[in-house]
């Protein structure tokens, strides 16, 4: 579902496709790409991404998804360590943009840049904006559990996630959802929202409207930390982690068999037997407050993934032991 833009008298083409250029760095911002590669209202000048970075023993360099994307599509890459570095400001202000799009970036654009594009920058958002601004919106609303998801699209200001919204889309969660899975729906819905949407903000016939402070929630950086999974909190909370968390930082426990990342869990509020302490392992997973996170998928420490009847089954100390606490 798609909320309508209103008339306006804002940004107005001049009969030639827009000067156009890029933010983008990981994998949901590759669709946004695409599709602005693929839009007859804008010509792409470059695509901005972050830095390559050095991967594994051999400090090999390896670019993010949407610098590797933009490259084999052609595109002129800048990957600036520092946008606001005065050189980066200036190779930008250079390409006389009269627009810009961002998503997933990961980096402050500097207000010397908003202010030299005409058009504005606008953001593509995996959230229903002013809830979940920030750097996580999508495992936030997993942990929140939400019961619809959506992507926003605003004109970038000064602020974080805080410019006008000039269009949105919404749809309905399951509950099921993982971070992998909303993340892959976001950035298809997001990718389709601005090409429904390009032409016109580019013609002036939209207005975009201020977000409602009074609903604003603010996201953080995830912390390999906010992984561990704490027994003493509720089982419908500790399977939403597992769910939100799936691709950074992971769920994970320590044990008297090491580390456990579990990959999926069931919720099973309440007891049938067995002893209930928080914490202590049970033959179908582990004991929280309120009843028993049932583990569907696990991986030991150096080993595969498995089942967790799997597990038991190589290492049965498991069942009865109980969480080791800070490791």
């Amino acid at each position: 579902m798609t909320d309508g833009p209103e008339a306006s008298t804002g940004p107005r083409t001049v009969g030639r496709p827009a000067r156009t250029i890029f933010f983008g760095s990981g994998s949901f911002a590759v669709p946004t790409l695409e599709a602005l590669v693929a839009a007859p209202e804008v010509h792409l000048v470059a695509a901005v991404g972050a830095p390559d970075r050095l991967a594994g023993r051999r400090g090999v360099p390896m670019s993010v998804p949407a610098v590797t994307r933009a490259r084999s599509l052609g595109l002129t890459v800048l990957q600036p360590k520092q946008l606001r570095a005065p050189e980066a400001i200036e190779s930008v202000v250079a390409l006389r943009p009269d627009l810009g799009i961002l998503a997933d970036y990961g980096r402050i654009v500097p207000a010397a840049i908003l202010d030299a594009v005409p058009r504005g920058i606008l953001n593509v958002h995996p959230s229903l904006l002013p809830r979940h601004r920030g750097a996580a919106p999508i495992p936030a609303a997993i942990l929140a559990g939400d019961t619809e998801a959506g992507v926003t699209l605003i004109r970038m200001d000064a602020g974080v996630d805080t410019g006008p919204v000039v269009a949105s889309c919404r749809w309905p969660l399951a509950g099921t959802e993982t971070a992998p899975e909303l993340e892959h729906r976001a950035a298809a819905e997001g990718a389709a929202l601005l090409a429904d949407t390009l032409g016109a903000w580019l013609h002036g016939r939209i207005e975009p409207h201020p977000q409602d402070e009074a609903g604003a929630t603010v996201t953080r950086p995830l912390r390999r930390e906010d992984g561990r999974l704490d027994p003493n909190r509720p089982v419908e909370a500790l399977e939403r982690q597992v769910r939100a968390l799936q691709s950074w930082p992971g769920s994970w426990l320590e044990t008297v068999v090491g580390r456990l990342v579990v990959w999926r869990a069931e919720a099973a509020p309440g007891f049938e037997g067995g002893d209930p302490t928080p914490g202590r392992f049970g033959r179908f997973g582990l004991h929280a407050v309120d009843g028993q996170l049932a583990l569907r998928e696990v991986q030991p420490a150096g080993g595969r993934r498995m089942t967790w009847d799997e597990l038991v089954r190589g290492r049965p100390a498991i069942v009865g032991s109980d969480v080791v606490a800070g490791g």
